[in-house]
């Protein structure tokens, strides 16, 4: 494929990706594990930083012994409090929006895929000032979470195309491992986590580094 026809799709995580979202994320299981008790750490949060909420909310149930709620409960709890701080400032990670626009005026097809719950990526893309995404891929419309590949693949698949006509944008190691596993270029943005370049992975400090010849030079 010449890199003047790839990518045909570039795909993105949201969460540390497109929006600076993650501290919300740890604000919100802090308040939960408060109210239990107990102390969730910056490191507890990181480690389900990429998972799917599903995972998460199983993690927090058991490690903050909460006996009186769901799993689903605690997703519907952490999503509301994510999209009520997200509805008061929306932090988009530097160089998100640029390269959206580029990419849009480009012609190239865009998806987001999140792991997040799909009434939070759209409160995220609703607020984006144009149509930046085709499609949107998020939590509860997979079976399986990242980073297994059904979410990727999904997309690509959605768009009618190939996975591995794709880039992939994504600031964990669990997308990471999602993107390469569904055959997208993986291209990670480095935010609170370290990454690698392994296997197929180009790793990248910021998307303010980022346009549409830089993708198409990672091929």
């Amino acid at each position: 494929m010449s890199t003047l026809t790839f990518p045909k799709a570039v795909l993105w995580d949201m969460d540390g990706t497109l929006v600076d979202s993650e501290p919300y994320w740890l604000l919100s299981e802090s308040a939960l594990a408060q109210d239990y008790g107990k102390v969730w750490t910056q490191e507890h949060g990181h480690e389900l930083i990429g998972k799917s909420l599903y995972d998460s909310s199983a993690i927090l149930k058991d490690r903050l012994d909460i006996k009186d709620l769901t799993p689903q409960q605690i997703i519907d709890r952490l999503t509301d409090s994510v999209i009520a701080k997200l509805q008061l400032s929306l932090p988009w990670r530097p160089g998100a929006l640029e390269l959206l626009m580029e990419l849009k005026q480009a012609g190239i097809k865009t998806a987001l895929v999140t792991m997040s719950m799909r009434r939070m990526a759209l409160a995220v893309v609703e607020a984006i000032p144009f149509q930046a995404f085709e499609v949107v891929v998020a939590g509860d419309d997979v079976t399986f979470g990242k980073p297994h590949p059904e979410p990727y693949q999904k997309a690509a698949e959605l768009l009618g195309l190939q996975a591995h006509e794709c880039i992939a944008i994504e600031d964990s190691v669990t997308g990471l491992k999602s993107a390469e596993a569904a055959g997208c270029l993986p291209l990670g943005i480095v935010n609170l986590m370290p990454l690698e370049a392994t296997g197929t992975r180009v790793i990248r400090n910021s998307l303010t580094e980022m346009n549409l010849e830089a993708l198409r030079g990672l091929k």
